[in-house]
């Protein structure tokens, strides 16, 4: 079988005009992974990626007052013809939509009407939650500037600081909400761990943003990855995966489908976002034991996340379905 290019779309600002994204994630140039290449800006490639892409032509919902009206049936067919235009006549079945965001209680119908709104245009359409047409794992992706070799290569780097913690400032809906009382409880009770993030408070003493969460993690021994949504089998992010490719013993507080993808004792479960929680924070960090204890399950979780579990190696074995 010739390799397959796969072309992208996203509603993630600029993804889709950087040819380069995800090439960070296959052991060859350019976005090769066996018989597939992943490149955004393909012209003509022969299936096309639609990431998280939410910005579909949405007919009214008052629809006389649409059929009436000659200038919003203009904008319905211009948004139509611009969404066609970035579909590059690749053909439906050959189209997949992978929706990353989690069902949280303040977004689950926008996540149905984007479903209900791909099914136009995709044969493949998957979410981590029970309301898609096709309910899976995300792919996993990170957000490292590593090359997949130097990451499936390496051994543990120094360790040098003990817990450090990445997230941001995002209070738009309960659960973001839940965590940051959570973080102010973690400082109320002087719990030491090294912050980054954007937007967070003043209070919550952070270190900043940072590109690149290599730095912040690669030196320490545990981290903190807790997630926006806990609440299903499905979801579980790059926060994750993050940790693990860093080397680091994730305190992980997510839904149940870490636990299917992952070995046994590759993370620990943080308990709950309260006093217990915090309680269970003192004690693992208070020494490197659990990360040495750990350290050969983190190495198996590492391959497999490389190699089993990357967006690449996904799409690599639905290409495969098809031949031409």
């Amino acid at each position: 079988m010739a390799r397959a290019t796969i072309g992208m779309i996203s509603s993630y600002p600029g993804l889709d005009e950087k040819p380069d994204w995800l090439w960070q994630q296959t052991p060859d140039y350019f976005g090769v992974w066996d018989k597939i290449q992943i490149l955004a800006t393909e012209p003509q490639p022969d299936f096309l990626l639609m990431y998280n892409y939410t910005s579909f032509p949405r007919e009214p919902q008052k629809k006389l007052w649409f059929w009436q009206n000659n200038k919003a049936q203009a904008q319905y067919k211009q948004a139509q013809e611009k969404l066609k235009h970035k579909l590059r006549g690749v053909p439906k079945e050959r189209i997949i939509y992978l929706l990353r965001e989690p069902p949280l209680e303040e977004v689950v119908e926008k996540n149905k009407r984007f479903y209900q709104q791909a099914q136009a245009y995709c044969d493949y359409i998957s979410g981590p939650d029970d309301y898609a047409p096709n309910p899976d794992y995300m792919p996993a992706i990170w957000y490292y500037s590593n090359s997949f070799r130097e990451l499936n290569e390496m051994p543990s780097p120094a360790k040098i600081r003990n817990c450090s913690w990445v997230t941001s400032g995002i209070n738009r809906t309960a659960n973001h909400r839940r965590r940051l009382e959570f973080l102010r409880l973690l400082r109320n009770h002087k719990c030491k761990f090294d912050l980054y993030g954007r937007n967070l408070p003043d209070w919550a003493q952070g270190w900043g943003a940072i590109p690149n969460k290599w730095f912040a993690m690669a030196p320490y021994y545990y981290n903190l990855a807790i997630e926006n949504y806990a609440e299903n089998s499905w979801y579980v992010s790059e926060k994750l995966w993050d940790a693990l490719l860093a080397w680091c013993l994730p305190i992980y507080y997510g839904g149940s489908a870490a636990d299917q993808l992952l070995p046994p004792g590759s993370f620990l479960r943080l308990p709950s976002l309260d006093e217990k929680g915090f309680a269970y924070i003192q004690e693992v960090t208070a020494t490197p034991d659990a990360w040495y204890a750990a350290k050969d399950a983190i190495a198996e979780a590492r391959q497999i996340i490389l190699h089993k579990l990357n967006l690449l190696a996904w799409l690599s074995n639905y290409v495969q379905k098809f031949s031409y």
